[in-house]
């Protein structure tokens, strides 16, 4: 019996030999590299030889010698199929180590082991015993799947005849045996098919031609999970690679077959079998009708459950898949795929995540589907994946969100989770998954209205502090400024703002000055405070040339000593206080003759060119001093343009400077400039000036108070 002798190293037993049956072989050889009987000792030697010798060329004689076993052992003589067995065994380990495979191809290896593929002749003296049924085939097509593994040997194998012998090995299921042998057999059968029409349209045309996929077919109900999950392989390999074999899959009943298998508690089964849908699905939508009708939803909905994560992953792109017809979103969420969805956006797998949120963006896409979503967790859970540092992780989910909004009741839920803020304050890598924010904050805006508007106003009036702080920032940027006085005046959503501004958290006080110089930037669109608005023109003018020009001149300035000629009447035109000082009742009125103290020669004459000419070359290193001039001199045109060159000098080492200048000359429009500096630069500001943030906020109070009030007075006119 063969359990008696040693094993090979191939796999199965090997006969005790006499000495003499080998030397009768050596004879009978003829010419070749033969070198007679080993023992299994032998052969396990040759084994560790393949395995560690570290240079391949050394190997080359062995590989030779293996192949011209096979071409003499192709009998059913108990010897033959030892050694070719042994051999293969040999041939298999040198492809799997990737040594010498491009020598023993050259020397003929394919179509050895293709000849091995077939079951031998039976000859005059053999006996009717077939030593190593089905074993020596199942070695050969292994060794052909190593080999398989570089593309440019399968065309050859293909080119060989193997795919006939491989689908024929298939058939072997058919004898009424189920025992081990024959399943490892078409279990590497199938593996060999798989490997060649992979990328390979001849072959995938050959294995239909050659009535494989019918044979595939029944084999998807093997007693064996293992020939089940080859078999459901093979035919996603064919029905990936052509459309006539996804149609003849089906044709030949694989459906029921392949749902039953998506029902196995096995996860090396349903992985498959939920693959073969994903590939069958993509091309047809008459295809997706025939799965749903064949009841594989269900089940695939379950996998989304799965332990295994590979099936998690193709059950979420199934349902993916689904989705994008209509009329199945809402039986997908009657069915209670939402749930495990939103759970595997959790996942610690990358591809998982992007599955499922890829699912629950075309899900979200459907009306009917939106508040579903939301209510389990699906806002929240979309909401932190916009801070994955996967590109198309963040613009998935992006897309998703969009679609979602478009649901009137998910917006306020969407604000109250910090959803808006993370619109504004995300780092987004990616350009369309920027562009898709940007929509979503532009579909916010125009969803704030109606029940939507009166819902935020009462949570910011009625909620926690939280949540009234997210509603206000969130309203600040969106609403219409037609909105802001009814928000932020009566509704107390600017005391909520200057809070943030005080709060302990450094990320609220960032969030709070943003929003508030959002709100200022909309109402001075429709209220400007004349920050950057051109000065008037005097009202009398006598131009350049008059300036300091003794002719016709009525009155003379001592500035630093020095004489400077005027005329009364452009001076009372164009300065109040020039006027009570020569028109009232000052002893200045008629003095021809009249000091100017604490006023330097340039800043006078740049003074006395605005009032004359109505404009004036105004650089950051006089504007202060003008600017006091002005002020004194109260000629409101000449300080507005004070104000805004030194607005454009605002940094974070001049702020102080210049808000203590605007306070100390009552320059309200370079107060405005340097609140709004502040607001705008606040994460920075915090940093360096912490101590002024509390002095400040009542500077920025009374600024937006006049800033709405001025809106409500426009509105109303």
């Amino acid at each position: 019996m063969e359990s008696t002798g040693d094993r090979d190293p191939a796999g199965g037993h090997r006969r005790h030999r006499p000495d003499e049956r080998g030397q009768k072989r050596k004879a009978e050889a003829g010419p070749g590299p033969y070198v007679g009987p080993r023992s299994s000792a032998e052969w396990f030697e040759l084994i560790r030889r393949v395995v560690t010798e570290a240079d391949p060329a050394k190997l080359v004689p062995l590989a030779i010698e293996m192949v011209g076993i096979l071409d003499r052992t192709f009998s059913w003589r108990e010897d033959d199929r030892d050694d070719a067995q042994s051999a293969i065994g040999i041939l298999a380990a040198l492809a799997e180590k990737g040594k010498c495979v491009n020598e023993m191809v050259e020397n003929g290896v394919i179509p050895a082991l293709v000849k091995h593929l077939q079951a031998p002749p039976s000859g005059e003296g053999d006996k009717c015993e077939k030593f190593r049924w089905h074993e020596v085939e199942k070695s050969s097509a292994y060794a052909l799947r190593l080999l398989a593994e570089k593309p440019e040997h399968r065309q050859l194998i293909v080119n060989a005849g193997a795919l006939s012998h491989l689908l024929n090995l298939l058939k072997r299921h058919k004898a009424g045996s189920s025992s081990q042998s024959v399943n490892g057999l078409i279990l590497r059968a199938a593996e060999a098919i798989a490997k060649l029409v992979l990328g390979n349209s001849s072959a995938n045309f050959l294995v239909r031609m050659g009535g494989g996929i019918p044979l595939l077919v029944e084999l998807l109900d093997a007693n064996d999970k293992y020939v089940q999950g080859a078999a459901a392989v093979v035919l996603c390999m064919l029905a990936l690679e052509n459309k006539e074999n996804r149609n003849q899959i089906l044709d030949c009943g694989a459906l029921p077959s392949i749902v039953l298998m998506l029902k196995s508690e096995n996860a090396d089964i349903h992985i498959k079998a939920v693959a073969l849908i994903s590939v069958l699905v993509r091309s047809s939508p008459k295809i997706k009708k025939d799965v749903l009708a064949a009841g594989a939803l269900q089940p695939i909905i379950r996998l989304l459950s799965s332990s295994c994560v590979l099936s998690q992953k193709e059950a979420a792109r199934l349902v993916g898949l689904f989705a994008a017809a209509n009329s199945v979103c809402k039986a997908i969420v009657q069915r209670g795929a939402v749930r495990p969805l939103i759970e595997m956006l959790r996942s610690p797998n990358l591809q998982a995540r992007e599955f499922s949120a890829s699912a629950l963006w075309r899900l979200a896409q459907n009306s009917d589907t939106q508040v579903g979503i939301a209510h389990e967790g699906g806002l929240l859970a979309l909401l932190r994946l916009l801070d994955s540092e996967s590109e198309s992780l963040q613009d998935v989910a992006a897309c998703a969100l969009h679609s979602l909004l478009n649901n009137e009741d998910n917006v306020s839920d969407f604000i109250t989770i910090g959803g808006f803020r993370k619109l504004q304050r995300g780092e987004f890598t990616g350009r369309a998954t920027k562009v898709r924010v940007k929509r979503t904050v532009k579909r916010l805006e125009q969803k704030i209205r109606g029940r939507v508007f009166k819902h935020l106003l009462l949570l910011m009036r009625a909620s926690k502090s939280t949540i009234q702080g997210r509603v206000a920032v969130a309203l600040a940027h969106l609403c219409l400024p037609t909105n802001q006085r009814m928000i932020f005046i009566d509704n107390n959503g600017l005391k909520l703002l200057l809070g943030l501004l005080i709060s302990s958290c450094p990320e609220e006080q960032v969030d709070g000055a943003l929003a508030l110089f959002k709100l200022a930037n909309k109402a001075m669109i429709f209220s400007p405070l004349d920050a950057d608005s051109p000065a008037p023109a005097p009202q009398i003018y006598l131009s350049e040339q008059y300036v300091n020009n003794a002719m016709q001149s009525d009155v003379t300035f001592l500035v630093e000593s020095r004489q400077f000629y005027a005329h009364r009447i452009c001076l009372s035109a164009s300065s109040d206080t020039f006027c009570a000082m020569l028109d009232g009742g000052y002893q200045e009125k008629d003095a021809t003759s009249i000091e100017i103290p604490n006023i330097r020669w340039g800043t006078f004459e740049l003074m006395m060119r605005f009032m004359y000419s109505g404009s004036v070359k105004i650089t950051p290193d006089i504007a202060p001093e003008l600017l006091k001039a002005a002020d004194q001199y109260l000629i409101e045109g000449l300080k507005r343009l004070c104000e805004h060159a030194i607005a454009q000098e605002l940094s974070m080492e001049t702020i102080l400077t210049l808000y203590e200048l605007s306070k100390d000359f009552h320059a309200t429009s370079l107060r405005h400039s340097c609140i709004l500096f502040i607001l705008e630069h606040f994460h920075e500001f915090r940093h360096r000036y912490s101590h002024l943030i509390q002095g400040i906020v009542s500077a920025i109070r009374d600024y937006f108070s006049e800033v709405l009030t001025k809106l409500t007075y426009m509105q109303k006119a």
